[in-house]
């Protein structure tokens, strides 16, 4: 079957495509970033549907439908949102698509937040051409890298008495990611799930106070809810953004779904595809046991919709030279390139900046207090990066394995847009961070920070060729 895949490098996208292409199928993947798909069996299509219908290769026999922009500044989301479903559907008007799929959020409440309400109307519009629709509605997601499983972590980790808001009480019924994906595949041209929504979801109908217990419980902490009716829905999104890795956005989407109970109503999947699916408990072992081996497929905050990019973010791989400060060090190294190319793409999260790491945390505190990311992302895999990945408060533009070159762009709030690069030239290290100024204060921002460079990048040079050469010659 000729399949087309949306989101393909996003948290849900990047754990179905490697199913998809076990079984045999073709797979087309519809990205903004082809370089993003380092899988040479599926085809990409480099394009962005907000910009306008794409053409697409006639004949694609099935599509699945996972764009969002729930982590996007603003209440304009939900037209964005509309608009991106509608250049889908034009899109497929030329091909043979028989099914298109679509993971959704339980919508069972009346009085819906903005977010659920506009993935509601994003179904009936993918429900209003001839082409059969088959929505899967979820509620919480767990499973290593999902943004409801990093919130509860955070929470549960950082707080041992947590002051919470009403909505603690409110139920929900997760479901593991694993179940999540076999729904997905298992809908895939089956006739009797066209034109049908369903409710997916795990066994248990638990409160959200009882979602964080259990992490508690299973990670053997003991803490303390207090529930209040006085944290206004701002000061919950506050809460979660100060304690958690979301960004602000994302924390007033969720909290602003939390009123509403997650719970299932429908349960006539079951007579579709019977299938028994994880416990909680369950659902939670197996997210710790991927952390604990490293293997973290994808992460909530290596989409490019938690990104504060624009659509044309390609723009960036190219870095500007007229308007800007630049600071360059660099340092000659006898050790193998590949040994300095290790380091270059292992930098950030648990391995740190190889220099002032202290600088580092700090500057990530104050990006944090002035609403900006932080360093609290960290990266999804503790290995070598990938194009697209968040880390820390950068964003990976470019990972040149032939030239060992690393480029990233800063996402933490400054006056102005920041690049850092690390290449290698003729055995020599090259590190140049530059930096486009948005007025006077941009430029005094520069200057006020210009003697922490001095120190900071020449000591990430030295770090490396250091420690490559030591490894050299052990």
């Amino acid at each position: 079957m000729n399949i087309l895949l949306t989101g393909s490098t996003g948290y849900i996208g990047s754990r179905l495509l490697p199913l998809l292409l076990e079984a045999g199928h073709t797979v087309y993947a519809l990205v903004r970033d082809k370089e993003r798909i380092p899988d040479t069996r599926v085809i990409p299509i480099e394009a962005n549907l907000s910009s306008g219908p794409v053409q697409l290769p006639k004949e694609i026999d099935s599509a699945y439908y996972f764009i969002h922009s729930m982590a996007r500044k603003g209440d304009q989301f939900a037209h964005e949102d509309a608009k991106i479903a509608e250049n889908f559907l034009s899109s497929l008007q030329d091909t043979s698509c028989k099914q298109i799929i679509y993971l959704t959020g339980l919508v069972n409440d009346k009085d819906l937040s903005k977010h659920l309400s506009s993935r509601l109307e994003v179904e009936k519009i993918l429900g209003s051409s001839s082409i059969p629709l088959t929505a899967l509605r979820a509620g919480i997601i767990i499973g290593s890298g999902s943004a409801s499983y990093e919130i509860i972590r955070d929470l549960v980790e950082k707080l041992p008495i947590m002051v919470a808001p009403k909505w603690v009480s409110n139920k929900c019924q997760p479901i593991a990611i694993i179940d999540v994906i076999d729904y997905l595949h298992k809908v895939l041209g089956n006739e009797a799930c066209f034109n049908r929504s369903f409710d997916i979801g795990g066994p248990e109908q638990l409160t959200y106070k009882e979602i964080l217990l259990g992490y508690a419980r299973k990670r053997k902490l003991y803490r303390l809810i207090i529930s209040v009716p006085v944290l206004t829905p701002k000061l919950s999104s506050y809460w979660l953004f100060f304690i958690t890795s979301t960004s602000f956005s994302l924390a007033s989407a969720l909290v602003d779904s939390l009123k509403n109970n997650a719970i299932c109503e429908d349960s006539s999947i079951h007579d579709i595809i019977p299938k028994k699916c994880l416990t909680y408990d369950q659902a939670l072992e197996r997210a710790f046991e991927k952390i604990e081996e490293n293997a973290v497929i994808s992460s909530w905050r290596d989409a490019w919709s938690s990104s504060n990019l624009p659509p044309d973010y390609k723009k960036y791989v190219q870095v500007p030279k007229h308007g800007c400060y630049t600071y360059e060090a660099h340092s000659p190294f006898t050790a193998s390139p590949d040994k300095i190319a290790n380091y270059i793409f292992s930098i950030g999260g648990k391995s740190g900046w190889y220099s002032m790491d202290w600088a580092w945390r700090i500057r990530g505190m104050i990006d944090r207090a002035i609403g900006g990311v932080g360093l609290r992302r960290g990266k999804t895999n503790r290995g070598r990066l990938r194009s697209g990945d968040a880390l820390d408060f950068w964003r990976v533009l470019l990972v040149d394995e032939v030239n060992s070159r690393l480029l990233l762009f800063a996402e933490m709030k400054i006056p102005g847009e920041a690049w850092l690069e690390m290449y290698v030239q003729e055995k020599e290290l090259f590190l140049k961070a530059t930096f486009r100024p948005n007025g006077l204060f941009g430029r005094l921002y520069w200057w006020i920070f210009y003697p922490f460079h001095w120190i900071i990048f020449p000591g990430m040079v030295r770090h490396i060729v250091k420690h490559a050469e030591k490894e050299g010659k052990q």
